[in-house]
């Protein structure tokens, strides 16, 4: 099923094609996708919130003041929480609305934070879809990248006959299902690397200085990119994770083995996702043999490690998109953005390694993204898995951008 488990949120305002929006919810949700329902007060004068509560069995979001959590913000979560929105039926009104950036309510205010991709399927009178204004207005955003469903003609609730009438739920469920085979698939062809897991900078035979990166993040990114089509290439540090499908691993323990074998392909990648904890230094004189326990004390001389991320930062084609990480315990947003542009990234994904459900070994994550066009994304507590479809689409865009330009 191509929409098992996918984020879909439906904005729905007032017009008489809101049934039509019901069917829709319906359909989605036996599709197996999760639908969260926002809407207009004008939609709540066609149909009641009740009954998309009941097909969605989520609660529907009508009013931007209305915070039943303390802790998030409702709009801007689940303007995050969303992987696609749909807007059905979108009214001129609400086409306007957004075309020129005004935020007034719920609806408007989600649609103009969220940072995932748009379809508008539009329901008006014909006079009303023919109108100059209304077709400027979406030019604008088919310019902006908002993607339309084009209505239907026929006899419309007006008495008038003409273009104006909502597609059919079936038309829409389609486009959204074409619209995630694509995004999902658009890496065939690409070539991305990651990088997960810690290294070990060896003292002796026995002795080792590493951290506490599980590889889980990582691992996880890699599995997703592989999903979408990727030929993907995982460079692992030590670390007991079963392979994903699909994958190509490489094990290495040391910087310096992970330097060599990330630069051989550095240069091929269309993605680089730098998720590895990196040791910065290592002992200056490695052992051959075991030492043996002093009465004094013993002092290890270190020595700087080379800065992978740096290194790709200087080789990056202009063509290529570079991601690196940043796991933080203090003034985490100072040392990211620092880390974005000493390094030269496309984006840097910065956690505080604090946070409870965003440290080391655990299977979740609390991520912002901080871009290099200067826009960040926050992200609330989810799984790794979760963390990582978002990185990648926000890479796939970056991606796209090059391509064009």
């Amino acid at each position: 099923m191509v929409l098992k488990n996918k984020r879909i949120l439906l904005c729905v305002t007032g017009g008489i094609a809101v049934f039509k929006a019901a069917g829709l919810a319906s359909k989605l949700y036996q599709e197996g996708a999760e639908v969260k329902v926002m809407m207009t007060d004008s939609a709540r004068e066609f149909v009641t919130p009740l009954t998309f509560q009941t097909l969605s069995r989520n609660t529907v979001y009508i009013d931007t003041f209305d915070e039943k959590d303390p802790a998030r913000v409702a709009h801007i979560d689940v303007a995050d929480w969303a992987e696609i929105v749909i807007v059905a039926p979108a009214t001129a009104n609400s086409i306007g609305k957004l075309a020129s950036g005004i935020a007034d309510d719920m609806v408007s205010t989600t649609l103009l934070a969220t940072t995932a991709p748009v379809l508008i399927a539009p329901a008006m009178n014909v006079h009303m879809y023919e109108h100059p204004a209304v077709n400027r207005n979406m030019k604008i955003l088919a310019s902006d990248g908002y993607r339309f469903i084009e209505p239907g003609e026929g006899l419309l609730a007006c008495g008038y006959v003409g273009k104006g009438r909502l597609a059919e739920p079936e038309e829409i469920l389609s486009a959204i299902k074409q619209f995630f085979l694509e995004d999902d698939r658009f890496l065939e062809g690409k070539k991305v690397l990651v990088t997960a897991g810690p290294t070990r900078e060896a003292v002796d035979p026995v002795r080792y200085f590493t951290n506490h990166s599980s590889g889980k993040m990582g691992f996880a990114i890699a599995e997703q990119a592989a999903s979408m089509g990727a030929e993907v290439t995982l460079i692992a540090g030590p670390v007991n994770l079963e392979t994903p499908p699909d994958v190509e691993r490489i094990d290495v323990s040391s910087a310096h083995e992970m330097y060599e074998a990330v630069i051989k392909r550095s240069a091929e990648s269309d993605i680089i996702v730098k998720a590895a904890a990196v040791a910065d230094y290592r002992p200056k004189t490695v052992y051959g043999q075991k030492l043996k326990k002093q009465n004094e004390e013993w002092s290890v001389e270190m020595e700087r490690t080379i800065d992978i991320l740096k290194t790709l930062g200087k080789r990056k084609p202009s063509g290529q998109v570079l991601i690196g990480f940043a796991a933080e315990s203090e003034r985490v947003e100072e040392f990211a953005l620092g880390k974005l542009e000493k390094k030269n990234l496309d984006m840097v994904c910065a956690n505080n390694i604090t946070q409870e459900g965003a440290g080391f070994s655990v299977d979740s994550n609390i991520l912002t993204l901080y871009k290099k066009d200067g826009s960040k994304i926050e992200l609330p507590l989810q799984s790794k898995k979760d963390v990582a479809i978002k990185i990648l689409h926000d890479a796939v865009k970056m991606l796209k951008e090059k391509t064009v330009t």
